[in-house]
């Protein structure tokens, strides 16, 4: 794919620590059109939708105990041995769909990770670092805001993609109800945007 003047200004600037006000602008236009036109179509999809209506279900009795508990699981098999709750995530059909859809992306999407009610990941296309996302921005700011509920993260480079991404999340909305009903976030490649 080309790169973009506007990708390609902003990771140059980030990398030199250059101050990137007009730039940033320019890139969160970018996002923006990205979000209306891919992103909310396939997050919204049947797929995820059932995926996260049929996990809130699930995990709508959960304590804030079992959370932690399931969390601290995930965390210790990320570091190796058993993984059987990461592998059970990873192979189900949610977590496939979305691997599809970043593979389709062809490197513009680094990674999807799609979250429930209580902010616990229903699906991903990449292993996270943790399973409970309910205590960060990426699903209190969108999930926690509601329907229209959208974040977009600064740029960074992401060390395990070696590319400049933005972490960029938005509600799911059920569309026989109108309300939120989880979040997804995804990697963003900047230097891919068009």
């Amino acid at each position: 794919m080309i790169r973009t003047l506007v990708a390609s200004v902003v990771a140059a600037a980030i990398f030199a620590g250059l101050p990137t006000t007009s730039v940033a602008q320019d890139y969160k236009v970018a996002v923006a059109n990205l979000i209306d036109t891919e992103i909310r179509g396939w997050s919204q999809s049947d797929e995820v939708i059932d995926a996260v209506n049929k996990q809130n279900e699930a995990s709508a009795s959960l304590s804030q105990g079992d959370i932690d508990k399931q969390d601290k699981a995930w965390r210790a098999e990320t570091k190796g041995g058993d993984q059987k709750m990461i592998n059970a995530v990873l192979s189900n059909s949610l977590s496939t769909y979305l691997k599809g859809v970043k593979d389709k992306s062809e490197g513009k999407y680094t990674e999807i990770f799609v979250m429930d009610m209580k902010g616990l990941n229903v699906g991903q296309s990449d292993v996270t670092s943790d399973y409970w996302q309910g205590d960060e921005a990426k699903w209190q700011k969108t999930y926690g805001a509601g329907p229209s509920g959208v974040l977009v993260d600064e740029v960074e480079f992401d060390d395990s993609s070696q590319t400049y991404q933005s972490q960029v999340s938005i509600a799911v909305v059920d569309p026989s109800t109108g309300k939120a009903i989880g979040a997804v976030t995804v990697g963003v490649n900047v230097e891919m945007l068009e």
